[in-house]
């Protein structure tokens, strides 16, 4: 299973991207395609527009028509790195923590070529985290569930539509790499909730380790949750006098949107800037109702858009990423910190104080109102999930009513479909959805003291009920007029997660909990939607290509699969 990381260093990459005049090509998707057409008015005055269309178009159903592709090209290697000032053996996407970001404008299509020259016995796969790849599943990114994975030495090309707006991420799908390394944003330019003046861009709060995360994983395995040495934003800070910090300067009087993702492996986080409020606008893909806060809670995999308006005095000031201990277990939980600086001369630290909190692993979702107003309407099917964790020969298990996920690498499910194969083990646990456009409910609950971000491929879900304690069908009272809608969202410890989603996008579809020792450990279901519609998207050629190249690696490597497979 494990990201082997070898001590080589990797060559130069470059990253190219390309702005193509094109017909944009054919997904066999529902959605309405609208041409722009106008002057783009989104400016600093009015950022609810984009061209004719503006916050109210409904981007589940319709997508600009730009015209336009852009490409990118990404290569993963292996090398060493001091993040925190601790050199450390890594894998990196052209180099550099995070990776090159992804810049696409809504509507256009994403080409994105990816090498994988990590060697030694290594696959690999990258997945566009909360890109709801409508009708393009073969594109999701996921080992074992949507391809093979990418031998060393060959290059995949992903190709997606970005039929929504705002902020995420990319990592790999594979074992652990994603946290030796392997990731970098996504910014899909659109309208916004709330007026600002600079992009600041995605601002990447990461929890570290000054071993790899798979030698941490085999502790994880047999111990339970592991205490890492430190944290990361946008891929720097200090441990004890070695390292430097994460700053910006801010004008007085401008506004900043600082695109948020948490992107650790195991860390719950509480986000502020001292003595600043924000303005909270998205919540992963969605635009909400503008919201105040002094601090916001952000649990892994999850993203927000928040603007900061730069309007204290002349000073230095904190800008603080705090690990919360009721889930996450951090040496350096209370100096995981950048610098927001008002005079770019200086070079002292702040002595400012942070906002007062409670120590919670909580989800934002109370304050969370899309701007675009759907309903979720009664269930027609319903699936209930409880969430358990058992010992097996020494190994800490994940499972979902009763079952610890395993899928073969060499044998993706994706693979299975398009051959006729719909005979799955229960190890693969496939949960079949084969009537389109009707809603499902899932009720995923534990008695675990243990909360869990939920993350669900192909769909935003729609947050039905959220809470500690028992969930009662009939009882538990549900919120179906326009409730929360995101593509990840947290299962309180020792409580329950209700969750909805239209049947209206056809693939094989991973729900999974992203805290990456669970994943591994077999916190995952498949959910494969509409599957006699699946063959005619799915191309049978790249498909055999990726898993005729990972087989003969397979043969003349030592490598086996001894994790989940994603």
């Amino acid at each position: 299973m494990h990201s082997f990381i070898t001590a080589a260093s990797s060559g130069l990459a470059f990253l190219f991207a390309v702005s193509v005049s094109a017909k944009p090509l054919s997904f066999n998707a529902p959605l309405f395609e609208r041409a722009l057409s106008g002057i783009n008015s989104n400016s600093a005055d009015d950022r609810s527009t984009w061209f004719d269309f503006d916050l109210s178009t409904n981007y589940y159903d319709t997508v600009p028509n730009t015209g336009d592709t852009v490409v990118y090209y990404l290569e993963i290697t292996n090398t060493t790195a001091s993040l925190d000032g601790v050199e450390r053996e890594v894998q990196l996407v052209n180099g550099t923590f995070p990776g090159p970001t992804i810049i696409a404008n809504w509507g256009d299509t994403v080409t994105v070529h990816v090498t994988n020259n990590l060697g030694v016995v290594n696959g690999s796969s990258i997945h566009w985290h909360g890109i709801r790849q409508n009708y393009t599943n073969q594109n999701d990114g996921v080992a074992s569930i949507t391809q093979c994975p990418n031998a060393p030495g060959t290059t995949e090309t992903y190709t997606w539509r970005a039929t929504q707006y705002g902020s995420s991420w990319y990592h790999s799908h594979w074992a652990l790499q994603a946290w030796n390394g392997v990731l970098g944003g996504i910014i899909i330019n659109g309208p916004a909730s709330a007026n600002y003046d600079v992009d600041a861009g995605n601002l990447f709060l990461n929890d570290w380790t000054h071993q790899t995360a798979d030698q941490v994983y085999l502790l994880a395995e047999k111990n339970g949750v592991p205490t890492l040495d430190n944290g990361l934003i946008n891929g720097t800070n200090v441990y004890n006098t070695l390292g430097s910090r994460f700053e910006m300067t801010w004008v007085t009087g401008t506004k900043y949107l600082l695109r948020l993702v948490n992107g650790a492996v195991e860390t719950h986080y509480k986000f502020m800037v001292d003595n600043h409020t924000m303005t909270v606008i998205a919540a992963d893909f969605v635009p909400v109702e503008p919201y105040v806060a002094g601090f916001i809670n952000i649990g892994m995999g999850q993203r927000y858009d928040v603007i900061i308006e730069a309007n204290q005095t002349t000073a230095d000031y904190w800008l603080r990423a705090i690990p919360q201990v009721a889930c996450s277990d951090n040496d350096s939980a209370d100096n995981i910190k950048g610098i927001i600086r008002y005079d770019s001369t200086s070079t002292s630290d702040p002595t400012t104080s942070g906002y007062t909190y409670t120590d919670a692993c909580d989800d934002e979702t109370s304050n969370l109102v899309p701007v675009l107003s759907l309903d979720a309407s009664s269930e027609d099917s319903e699936d209930d999930f409880a969430v358990t964790v058992t010992r097996s020969n020494n190994l800490f298990k994940w499972r979902m009513a009763g079952t610890s996920f395993v899928s073969d690498w060499a044998d993706p499910t994706l693979k299975k479909v398009i051959e006729g194969n719909d005979t799955f083990s229960t190890e693969e646990h496939v949960i079949e959805l084969d009537t389109a456009n009707e809603w499902v409910y899932f009720v995923i609950s534990t008695t675990q003291g243990v909360p869990h971000p939920i993350h669900l491929h192909g769909h935003d879900f729609y947050v039905l009920a959220q809470g500690t304690g028992t969930y009662t069908d009939g009882t538990t009272a549900l919120t179906t007029t326009n409730p929360p809608r995101r593509d990840t969202a947290m299962l309180p410890a020792s409580g329950y997660l209700v969750i909805a989603f239209l049947t209206d996008n056809p693939g094989t579809w991973l729900m999974h909990c992203h805290i990456g020792w669970h994943a591994a450990e077999g916190f995952s279901i498949q959910l494969l939607e509409r599957i006699n519609e699946i063959p005619a998207l799915t191309s049978s050629e790249t498909m055999n290509t990726t898993c005729n190249a990972w087989d003969s690696f397979v043969t003349s490597s030592s490598i086996e699969q001894e994790d989940s497979g994603i």
